[in-house]
């Protein structure tokens, strides 16, 4: 080959005698940019080879220097043009030179190979063929307000023009696109970033006043989507399609710091208000927080669903913004200013029909501005995320957004035009529903006997006779007990009853409890039949089952599409059922737990549980007052009525229970039917039932879990509780254990939180205690106390039973901080401080008295007795434990943002040795603002 190829360039040197030495500039960086620097470049050298530039490609890669300067036979590259192996260059699949070019190739290298006379990267330029512009305007790319609000960019494409409201001056020199204007902070200076697509990347800095270049910032690969400076004007970051994010100082123009992690195209960047910390916006779906002085990862934000194109921080600096290609506006609780942690998603709103392109938010941080593909903008508060009226319709896409003062917005728009919007100010909807912390009732039922009715048929439709005499003489707050039968298929029965408004009652039917075989379906109709609607339910969020389909009555494993934008609190609508969620998915293997946490589960607004198939759609809803008409969001309303199949928290079986709020002073109907369609037939007396129709009776019955409980000397046992909440009591209940003999503790203050069924309590025994005695046994009481409405309720749970001292533990856990200490004082419990949407370390660490093998200490469970909202975090698939041959381990406390204010004990239990449980550990959830020590 090298004598075939030798002979070759003779023949070809001998044909160009005459003709001049191809040039680097003329002959070869042409050919080089175009065969092979889309593997041979500075961002992607094959070999260790890049041809970027005349001294790159001198400087070899593995192979060493591929030109031997007046001597072609023995330079690499054109061995690798002549060879016909698999070291044949380029490769055989990809476009190959003609043979002109390669005799160019050989002509430069035989003439010395010589150098340029100013070394530039030969990706520079883009050549493309000359095309005459369109006609019409073109649209807006990027504009800026200075903060005074008197000076204004635009861009558009490679033009930008820089003056006020009546005009201004075209600058010159632009980039060949112009992505990006940022005035500075002090309006000085207008930040310009854009570049050649597929080449380049460049930055300058311009005089605001006349716009004369001051600085340029070259070295981003790919188009830069965003530069801004920083709040002090001494940094300018920048990024784009590279994936690069890069930090400058701004004087000098000094490359201070490149990080190079996001997976995709870097779309928009946001400082801090303070300058600590930088977000970054990419096609990676991803929002990342980096802190400025270092370059330090301070936490990924994982939530959105599709590529994000735009990203900011709210002016008071707690809160970051950000939206794109999943059609969401999503706001995240900003916490993590110094050091790596976790930013709690706050809300994840479904704000158009079609991708966001752009955000901006108002100078006094209280307004927000989204535009989409949809050619709509939409206004917003933060950080609720409360619609401002109907959004905006636009004539195309307003791809650049300015805010001014006022609550105005400067809109840019793809057809050229430029605007200034005001949206509306935000005007809520008023929320309603069955909050589970919300106040129990207040009325006591202490009406004395229900008016007894007996059924008279016709009574199947308003005006009937039966309907009018059914309801004679009802006046005053409706306490009736009905007694009727199902007669046929057909049959519906309705009972009248007047209630005020405000009135809250309750509709009970009685039928299945006493061996009837209707299954029973309660509505509430007004005076004219139409039915009473309930609440309005607007859906926020988009899901579906994605694991398994769910019968009627399981609480968890709820694993749900997109389940991570989900939060504690929020009611889920599906196939007409509302179930309200209770605990995140603990693992890769699991999926939310709805409420009441454990059993079987409840229902939201007198819904009835029903099964549900996997691919079943379901969504995030927010209930608003009956007969809202919220803001259009592209997802479903749903209305409910005052309508029961059977009882949403299912203790009745097949019968319905039904509260009524009566929205205006009036008549209305009871109708009830069987939900089979079904009659009696021949058999009339097995279709019968009793509707009670009162004021609602609040109340609860408690219980204590265990009895007979034996304790190890130096060690703890559970104490479990639960309570039975009736007719829209919800308040907490407060557990206490009195008289216990001697060297007992009971741990507290132990309380069932409002909303909740469940508490655990600790009972622990000395090192030097005793026995005890029947006597001391009996003298044991165990109390449980409310209030409702007004009155303190206490309800006498009896003893623990034969309280027994048991044997020495095997094994004893205990809680520590995160240093390592445990309590300092015997009688004083380790304290814990943290706030909503933190998470926090701490140890565990355990004696092994007779016990080597693995502790294991709960999964989903593994913190006993947390507040509501908190949870050991980080669990895996094997739960929190601590393996062979080892004593202490570390784990995480993590507080949900609906985690509420307040002190709580709570321990670790190890499942072996029959439950040993560790001493309690004091943990308090601080306001969200306040700061954590």
């Amino acid at each position: 080959m090298h004598h075939h190829l030798r002979a070759l360039v003779s023949v070809l040197l001998l044909s160009r005698a005459s003709a001049a030495a191809p040039t680097w500039e003329e002959g070869v960086a042409a050919i080089l940019r175009t065969r092979c620097a889309g593997c041979h470049q500075d961002g992607d050298a094959s070999g260790g080879l890049s041809m970027e530039t005349f001294a790159a490609l001198r400087a070899g890669g593995d192979a060493g220097d591929p030109i031997v300067p007046g001597d072609p036979a023995a330079s690499l590259l054109a061995r690798r043009l002549a060879a016909d192996g698999d070291d044949h260059m380029p490769p055989a699949d990809q476009p190959q030179p003609t043979d002109a070019e390669r005799e160019r190739l050989l002509a430069w290298i035989a003439a010395g190979a010589p150098g340029p006379e100013h070394d530039r990267s030969i990706l520079a330029d883009l050549i493309v063929p000359a095309l005459p512009p369109a006609d019409g305007p073109r649209g807006v790319t990027a504009l800026a307000v200075t903060p005074d609000g008197r000076r204004l960019a635009v861009a558009r494409g490679a033009s930008v023009e820089l003056g006020d409201d009546t005009g201004g001056v075209a600058l010159a020199g632009l980039p060949r696109r112009v992505d990006a204007l940022h005035f500075s902070p002090d309006g000085a200076t207008l930040v310009v970033a854009g570049g050649t697509p597929g080449l380049a990347g460049t930055v300058q800095l311009r005089d605001a006043a006349g716009g004369a270049v001051v600085r340029v910032f070259d070295g981003h690969r790919d188009l830069v989507h965003d530069a801004e400076l920083s709040p002090d004007g001494t940094l300018l970051a920048s990024a784009g399609y590279d994936r690069s994010v890069r930090l400058w100082d701004a004087a000098s123009g000094t490359l201070v710091r490149t990080i190079d992690v996001h997976t995709g195209a870097v779309f928009d960047l946001a400082w801090h208000p303070s300058g600590k910390v930088l977000a970054t916006a990419s096609a990676d779906e991803t929002v990342k927080l980096w802190r400025v002085a270092d370059g330090e990862r301070l936490d990924t934000l994982k939530e959105p669903q599709g590529e994000v194109r735009a990203v900011l921080f709210t002016p008071d600096g707690r809160h970051v913004v950000a939206g794109g290609r999943d059609k969401r506006i999503h706001v995240w609780r900003f916490l993590t200013l110094d050091e790596p942690g976790l930013n709690p998603a706050l809300q994840a709103r479904f704000a158009h029909e079609s991708p966001i392109v752009a955000l901006a938010v108002s100078p006094d941080g209280r307004s927000l501005l989204s535009a989409a593909e949809d050619l709509t903008v939409a206004s917003w508060s933060v950080p609720d995320l409360v619609p401002a009226g109907q959004p905006l319709g636009q004539s195309d896409v307003a791809a650049a957004l300015a805010p001014l003062d006022g609550g105005r917005f400067r809109v840019g728009r793809m057809d050229g035009t430029l605007d200034v919007v005001t949206p509306a100010a935000v005007a809520p909807v008023a929320a309603t529903g069955q909050a589970p912390h919300g106040p129990e009732r207040t009325d006591d039922g202490a009406l004395g006997e229900p008016v007894a009715i007996d059924e008279t048929e016709p009574n199947d439709a308003p005006g009937d006779a039966g309907v009018a005499a059914a309801g004679a003489g009802a006046s005053g707050p409706a306490n009736l007990r009905f007694s009727g039968r199902i007669g046929t298929a057909a049959d519906a029965d309705l009972v009248p009853f007047r209630a005020r408004r405000g009135e809250r009652l309750v509709l009970e039917v009685n039928a299945a409890r006493s061996g009837s075989k209707l299954d029973s379906r309660l509505e509430v109709l007004h005076a004219d039949g139409r039915p009473v609607e309930r609440v309005t339910l607007q859906a926020t969020r988009d899901s579906w089952f994605t694991f398994r389909g769910k019968d009627s009555n399981q609480s968890d494993d709820f694993r749900l599409h997109n389940w991570k934008e989900m939060e504690l609190d929020e009611y889920l609508w599906a196939g007409g059922e509302v179930v309200r969620l209770w605990l995140y998915p603990r693992g890769p293997d699991s999926g939310f737990k709805v409420y009441p946490g454990t059993g079987t589960r409840h229902a939201f607004f007198d819904t009835t549980p029903v099964t549900h198939a996997l691919g079943e759609p379901a969504w995030i809803v927010t209930p608003l007052a009956a007969g809202a008409a919220p803001v259009p969001n592209g997802l479903p309303l749903f209305r409910l009525f005052f309508e029961n199949d059977d009882a949403s928290h299912r203790r009745f079986g097949a019968d319905s229970l039904l509260t009524f709020t009566a929205p205006a002073d009036g008549d209305y109907h009871a109708r009830v039917t069987d939900v089979r369609g079904f009659g009696a037939g021949p058999q009339p007396d097995e279709w019968r039932y009793t509707l009670a129709i009162r004021p609602p009776r609040p109340s609860f019955i408690a219980t204590l879990g265990s009895r007979d409980p034996a304790v190890s000397p130096g060690s703890a046992r559970e104490i479990p509780f639960s309570v039975v909440r009736e007719e829209g009591f919800e308040g907490a209940v407060r557990i206490s254990i009195g008289n216990l003999p001697a060297g007992f503790t009971f741990h507290g203050p132990l309380e069932i939180e409002a909303g909740q069924e469940r508490a655990i309590g600790l009972l622990s025994a000395a090192p030097d205690a005793t026995d005890p005695d029947p006597a001391a046994d009996a003298a044991v009481r165990v109390l449980a106390t409310a209030t409702i409405a007004g009155r303190e309720v206490v309800q006498e749970l009896g003893t623990l039973g034969d309280l027994k001292l048991g044997a020495g533990p095997k094994l004893a856990v205990e809680i520590l901080d995160a240093a390592g200490r445990g309590r300092t004082a015997p009688d004083e419990p380790l304290r814990f401080r943290i706030r909503p949407g933190e998470t926090i370390a701490a140890r565990v660490r355990a004696a092994r008295h007779d016990f080597a093998e693995r502790i294991e200490l709960g999964g989903d469970d593994s913190g006993r007795n947390l507040p509501f909202g908190c949870y050991v975090d980080n669990i895996g698939l094997n739960g929190l434990l601590i393996v062979e041959g080892q004593s202490e381990r570390e784990f995480f406390i993590t507080a949900s943002p609906v985690a509420r204010p307040g002190r709580r004990l709570f321990h670790l239990r190890a499942t072996a040795d029959g439950g040993q449980a560790s001493l309690p550990a004091e943990i308090e959830v601080l306001p969200a603002d306040a700061a954590a020590e």
